[in-house]
């Protein structure tokens, strides 16, 4: 189930995001958080399978026609179970008739998520 973050769920946020490659860094990490915490147009979801945490998808928005995928990240011994995918479609049918754009980082994810 996706849901929307709040602030009581940063550490959790914080611990899902670090999976991504550029996030391992906790000077950038905290930078990134502040931009979905201080800014309306970026938002990061989490996705919960039973009573845990296990992705979390960020994004963008760019303008009414486009939002950026950040970030997509779910836990190791989650992957290959589509959660990935299903957080993408979710965000796309949130976004209404907003373009997806990926990131250099979320490009290849995201690939896969069209075919």
């Amino acid at each position: 189930m996706l849901t929307r973050y709040k602030r009581p769920n940063e550490k959790i946020a914080m611990g899902l995001l670090s999976f991504m490659p550029k996030e391992r860094d906790v000077k950038h990490l905290k930078k990134t958080m502040e931009l979905y915490n201080e800014h309306a147009d970026w938002r990061l979801f989490l996705w919960k399978s039973g009573d845990s945490y296990v992705g979390a998808i960020g994004i963008h928005i760019e303008d009414a026609e486009n939002f950026t995928v950040q970030h997509v990240t779910v836990i190791p011994s989650f992957r290959g179970e589509g959660i990935g995918h299903m957080m993408v479609a979710r965000v796309e049918k949130l976004m209404d008739n907003r373009k997806a754009l990926p990131t250099e980082e979320t490009k290849p994810f995201m690939m896969k998520c069209k075919v």
